[in-house]
């Protein structure tokens, strides 16, 4: 296990579950809860409960209210964060910490400038998916109308000792190069906001799927650059993604895999936790989170990693 977990002379572990109110939660959403709870209770640590409602347009009351919903159907608790949907729009809802997300976007200085370009620009000008660089040197005024707010990135190889994978070295220009932090929409991004927010609540343990080591990569090169050297001391899982029957990762979309879905088909949370063990390399019966945590399952498992149904 890591260092956090085990040194008893480091600070508590924090963790939290990253839900986004913008369809209803799945399989895959489930397990990555379950991983997070059962690394951060083995631990001893402390669970948050961060609600992503950055993207107000795409949030809807009932994704909200499924959220809570399903976190009970999981039997999954927390210690921090809101206690319902009224509690999370009055007082943890991001949309409440613009002011906050700008504090860190202008920590960032003359690394940041101004862009107009559209997605469909980009991708016309751009041999390898990546922004071309069109408005790095054309001085558009910060916050002008139409523009977005990126931040010159560098061409620097981040690296991290990986909880579950191991060594990662993440060519920065190569995966995420002069990322929006602003959209044109006036809305933070992903970025700059769930670094915030880790910031601000003490986060040390985040877990995550591989499918986003590219934004680790981001979101330690903006630590590093605005001097929060914390952020670089926390340590990282990404797990490999759960996979449906036709090779891609499972998303909102996929209705066959909604946990709204199979609460209504009348199946049970046990089911979830029995699935996620065999993935774990345990066979013996599994109810609940309890359970799971009370059974000799090593995290992350030796030799290969778990086994994923569906790939990864």
């Amino acid at each position: 296990m890591d260092r956090l977990m085990q040194d008893p002379h480091s600070a508590m572990v924090r963790s939290r579950l990253a839900p986004t109110p913008s369809g209803y939660l799945h399989l895959g959403n489930a397990w990555n809860f379950g991983l997070t709870w059962l690394l951060t209770r083995r631990a001893g640590g402390r669970l948050r409960l961060r609600i992503d409602d950055l993207d107000a347009p795409r949030v809807r009351p009932e994704y909200l209210e499924d959220i809570f919903r399903t976190l009970e159907w999981l039997g999954l608790d927390w210690d921090e964060g809101p206690g319902g949907p009224e509690d999370h729009r009055r007082h943890f809802s991001q949309q409440n910490r613009h002011a906050r997300y700008r504090e860190l976007l202008q920590a960032l200085g003359p690394r940041l400038f101004a862009c107009r370009c559209s997605r469909r620009e980009i991708q016309a000008a751009s041999r390898d998916g990546q922004y071309p660089g069109t408005c790095r040197e054309l001085g558009l005024p910060l916050g002008g109308p139409g523009t977005a707010l990126r931040v010159r990135t560098e061409a620097v190889t981040i690296t991290w000792d990986d909880g579950w994978l191991g060594p990662q070295a993440v060519a920065l220009e190569a995966s995420m190069r002069d990322p929006v932090l602003w959209r044109k929409d006036d809305i933070p991004a992903y970025q700059i906001a769930t670094l915030a927010d880790d910031l601000d609540h003490g986060i040390n343990l985040v877990v995550r799927g591989a499918d986003l080591l590219d934004s680790t990569a981001i979101q330690r090169w903006l630590a590093r650059e605005i001097g929060a050297g914390r952020f670089l001391e926390a340590q990282f899982f990404h797990h490999p993604l759960l996979k449906g029957p036709d090779g891609a990762k499972l998303s909102k979309s996929a209705g066959s895999y909604s946990l709204q879905a199979w609460r209504a088909e009348g199946r049970t949370a046990a089911e979830v936790w029995q699935q996620l063990a065999r993935a774990l390399g345990w066979a013996g019966p599994v109810g609940s989170l309890q359970d799971l945590l009370a059974a000799p399952i090593a995290l992350p498992p030796a030799g290969d990693h778990a086994h994923w149904p569906g790939g990864a």
